[in-house]
C-alpha cells in the first residue's frame, strides 16, 4: 500500500498565484500595521489558497511483480564431450532447485540444441537464444541470466549496448582446463578447379590444451572417401598438398590427422574442403559418312551446347570417285585421318559416326585405334541406318569388338513409333522422356530400322519390335548404337515431332560419363538440415543404405521408389559436418552446414570468450567441474543497487515493478470539511473584528 499527496487546482495556477499574492499583501499589511485580527486574515488567505489548489490524499493498492530469471542451457555438440553432458545435468538440477526457492523470482529455462534455429547457423549462439527467450520481458523485470556452457559461445556481444539488457549474466563453465584436443585447420583451398588438374591446398595440425608444436603427425588425404595420399607433417606448421580434380561437380577433399592421446574428440581431426570441378569444353568428333536429311540434326544439337567443342567432317568425295580433278585444285579440306585417329584421338571425349560406311578412307589400323580408345575410357556413338546392315557396315571392321549388336543384314522399312523398353524406363537416358508416359507414345512415327541381334549392353528403346537404341560399357569406355537414321523426323516436327533434343543430349552426355546420368549410383544431397538419400538403379529394388553421421553414429534407412529406377528417402540431419552413406556397392558423401563448422573448430572449454561481457554486466564466469565434482555457487536474490556476485555466490536482481490493483482518493478541502474550514476561518476573523 502506497500513500501520496497530489494537487488538482480548481483554477489555473497563475490565477491562484495572483489571487494569493494580492490577498497575502493585504493580510500582511494588516500584520505590519498592527491591525486587530491581522493574523486571522493571513490564515484565511492560506485556507482559501489551499482550497483553490484542491490537495488530495491518495492511497494506491499495488501488487509487486516477480522478476524473470533466464537459465540458458547449452546442449550443442561440443557439450556432449568429456562428460560435459553429465556435468550440465547436475548443474541444471541444482540451479533449478535454488532459483525456484527464491521468492519473487520466476524461472524461465532456455535450451539450445543442435536442432534449435540458433544452432543451425555456424556455431553455438546462446545469446541469440537468450534474446528470443526474454523478448516479452520488460527490462525492469529481468533479474539476470545463468548460462551453463563449455564457454565456446560464438555470438558473445561486444558490449552492454549490444547485449540489450541491464542485468547480470553469470556463465558456469563445464569441462576442465586440462582438456586437450587436436584439430586440422585448412588455411587455403580453391573453390573451383579444372577437371584433371591439380589443386593446391594448405593446412595446419593444431594441438590445444597441451601443445605439442614440433611433433610429427601422420595425415591422410582423401578425395570422395578414397585415400589419395599419406603425409608426415609437423604440428603447428603449414603444409601444402596437391589434389587432382577427378570429375566435374563437387569433389570432397578430407584431410585427417592421427588422434592425439587423451583428446576430447577425433571429429575435428578431419577438415573438409569442397572443390567444384569444372570441365573444359567437351571435345566431340562428328564424322558423317554421307550427306543425308538428318545430318544437320546432330550438328545443330551439338553446336547449341555451350559445353561442347565440335569438330565435324563429312565425306563428300570418297576415294573411289575419280573425276580427273587434280588434288591441288580441290576446294575441299582433306580429311586428316592420321591426325584425328592416331595422334589426337585421346583428346576427344566422344566420337560419333553418323551413317558412316566402311571405305578405304580409314584403314583397319585406325578402327583398331578407336576400339582401343574405347577400352581405355573413350566413347563412341554409331548413329546408323541401312549402312549398318550392308557390306560396308562398321561392324565389319575391328571396331566390331566393342559394338554391342550384330547386324542381320536386313532393314525393316515400315511405320512404327519408337518406344522406351521396360529397362529403358529405369535408365536415366530414356527415363521420363516427354510423351513416353502414354501408350502409344505421343511422338511421330519413324519408318526405318536396321535389324540387329544384341550381344552386350542394355536395349533402352525399341522400334517395330526390334532393338532401336543399345547402350553398353566396354572396358573403361562406353558405346552407343542407334540403328535408325530417322530421328531427324522428330527434329523437323513431322506429325508433331518428338523429344529429339532431350534424347540425343542425354545420350551424348551419358557416353561422356556425366555423373547425373549414371545408371547405378548412390547420391546424398543436403537441403538445409535435411539429407536426401537417392539410389539410382536398373534393378527391381534398392538395397538398404547405412548412413554415418559426423560423430560416427550409424543408422540404416530404406529408400522408397519415387519413379522407375529412382529410390529416395529424406531424413533430418541433426549434426553439422560430413555425412557418409553406403549400400555395400556404392558410397556417397555430403557436407551439412559450412565445410568446417565453428562448433568443432575449438572444443576445449574456456573462460575467455564470455569473460568481458559477464564482467561488464556485473556477473561472473567460473568453472564448476575443475576437480571432477560439480560445485554450483549459491544463488541469491539481491536488490537492484546491490552487488550481484561474490566468492561462492551469484545474484539475481529483484524487480521494483508492481501492478496497480486499486486507488483511494480523499480531497482535503472538498465537501463539508473544506466548507467548515473556510467558514471557521471567516467566523473567527469576524469575531475578532467585533471585539
Amino acid at each position: 500500500m502506497t500513500w501520496g499527496l497530489e494537487l488538482q487546482p480548481l483554477l489555473p495556477i497563475l490565477w491562484i498565484a495572483l489571487l494569493a499574492i494580492a490577498a497575502g499583501l493585504l493580510a500582511f499589511y494588516g500584520v505590519f500595521a498592527g491591525l486587530r485580527g491581522a493574523w486571522l486574515r493571513v490564515g484565511a488567505v492560506v485556507a482559501l489558497a489551499l482550497a483553490l489548489l484542491n490537495p488530495i490524499i491518495s492511497r494506491e493498492d499495488r501488487e509487486p511483480l516477480t522478476s524473470v530469471a533466464a537459465l540458458v542451457v547449452d546442449r550443442s555438440q561440443s557439450q556432449a564431450l568429456g562428460g560435459r553432458a553429465t556435468e550440465t545435468d547436475q548443474a541444471l538440477e541444482a540451479l533449478r532447485r535454488q532459483i525456484s526457492a527464491l521468492r519473487g523470482i520466476e524461472l524461465r529455462e532456455i535450451t539450445v540444441t543442435p536442432d534449435d534455429e540458433s544452432a543451425s547457423a555456424d556455431g553455438t549462439r546462446l545469446f541469440e537464444a537468450l534474446s528470443r527467450g526474454i523478448g516479452d520481458v520488460p527490462p525492469d523485470r529481468f533479474a539476470g541470466a545463468v548460462v551453463v556452457s563449455d564457454g565456446r559461445i560464438h555470438d558473445v556481444p561486444r558490449d552492454m549496448a549490444q547485449l540489450g539488457v541491464a542485468a547480470p549474466v553469470h556463465v558456469l563453465v563445464t569441462g576442465r582446463s586440462t582438456d586437450r584436443d587436436r584439430r586440422v585447420v585448412i588455411d587455403t583451398a580453391p573453390r573451383f578447379g579444372l577437371v584433371n588438374t591439380q589443386a593446391v591446398m594448405s593446412f595446419r595440425v593444431l594441438d590445444a590444451g597441451t601443445p605439442t608444436t614440433g611433433a610429427r603427425v601422420s595425415v591422410t588425404v582423401r578425395r570422395d572417401g578414397e585415400v589419395i595420399d599419406t603425409l608426415d607433417v609437423t604440428a603447428g606448421q603449414t603444409t601444402e598438398v596437391s589434389v587432382e580434380i577427378a570429375h566435374g561437380g563437387v569433389n570432397i577433399v578430407e584431410i585427417e590427422a592421427a588422434t592425439l592421446e587423451g583428446e576430447l574428440t577425433a571429429v575435428n581431426n578431419r577438415a573438409v574442403a569442397t572443390i567444384e570441378g569444372i570441365r573444359e569444353n567437351l571435345r566431340v568428333l562428328l564424322v558423317s559418312g554421307e550427306p543425308h536429311a538428318g545430318e544437320r540434326t546432330w550438328r545443330n544439337l551439338l553446336k547449341s551446347d555451350a559445353s561442347v567443342d565440335l569438330v565435324h567432317f563429312t565425306i563428300l568425295r570418297p576415294p573411289e570417285k575419280q573425276d580427273g580433278t587434280p588434288i591441288n585444285e580441290l576446294s575441299l579440306i582433306a580429311f586428316p585421318v592420321r591426325e584425328l585417329f592416331q595422334e589426337k584421338i585421346r583428346e576427344f571425349d566422344l566420337i560419333i559416326f553418323d551413317r558412316y560406311q566402311r571405305r578405304t578412307i580409314l584403314s583397319s589400323i585406325y578402327f583398331d585405334n578407336i576400339a582401343r580408345y574405347v577400352r581405355d575410357g573413350g566413347a563412341v556413338l554409331v548413329a546408323a541406318g541401312p549402312d549398318y546392315a550392308d557390306q560396308g557396315s562398321l561392324y565389319r571392321t575391328p571396331l566390331s569388338t566393342v559394338l554391342p549388336a550384330t547386324p542381320s543384314g536386313q532393314v525393316v522399312e515400315e511405320p512404327f513409333r519408337a518406344a522406351v523398353s521396360e529397362l529403358g524406363k529405369r535408365h536415366p537416358v530414356t527415363r521420363g522422356l516427354p510423351g513416353s508416359e502414354s501408350d502409344p507414345p505421343r511422338w511421330s512415327r519413324w519408318f526405318r530400322v536396321a535389324e540387329v541381334e544384341p550381344t552386350a549392353g542394355s536395349v533402352v528403346m525399341t522400334g517395330a519390335d526390334k532393338p532401336l537404341l543399345i547402350l553398353a560399357r566396354e572396358g573403361e569406355g562406353r558405346v552407343g548404337l542407334l540403328v535408325s537414321d530417322h530421328v531427324w523426323l522428330w527434329a523437323r516436327g513431322y506429325e508433331g515431332g518428338g523429344p529429339h533434343s532431350q534424347l540425343l543430349r542425354r545420350l551424348s552426355h551419358w557416353l561422356m560419363k556425366e555423373p547425373d546420368l549414371e545408371e547405378e549410383a548412390l547420391r546424398l544431397t543436403a537441403r538445409g538440415r535435411t539429407i536426401e538419400v537417392e539410389r539410382q538403379t536398373l534393378g527391381d529394388s534398392a538395397p538398404p543404405v547405412t548412413l554415418t553421421s559426423p560423430t560416427g553414429q550409424t543408422r540404416q534407412v530404406n529408400p522408397l521408389q519415387q519413379e522407375p529406377g529412382r529410390w529416395r528417402v529424406s531424413l533430418p540431419a541433426p549434426e553439422l559436418g560430413l555425412w557418409k552413406a553406403t549400400d555395400g556397392a556404392y558410397t556417397a558423401l555430403v557436407h551439412v552446414g559450412p565445410p568446417n563448422p565453428r562448433e568443432w573448430t575449438d572444443v576445449v572449454s574456456s573462460l575467455e570468450p564470455a569473460r568481458a561481457i559477464t564482467e561488464a554486466s556485473g556477473g561472473s564466469i567460473r568453472r564448476i567441474a575443475e576437480t571432477g565434482t560439480v560445485a554450483v555457487p549459491r544463488v541469491l536474490s539481491v536488490r537492484s543497487n546491490a552487488a550481484t556476485t561474490g566468492m561462492d555466490w551469484i545474484g539475481l536482481k529483484l524487480s521494483d515493478a508492481s501492478v496497480l490493483k486499486g486507488v483511494d482518493r480523499l480531497p482535503l478541502f472538498a465537501g463539508l470539511l473544506g466548507l467548515a474550514l473556510l467558514l471557521g476561518a471567516l467566523s473567527v476573523m469576524w469575531w475578532r473584528e467585533g471585539r
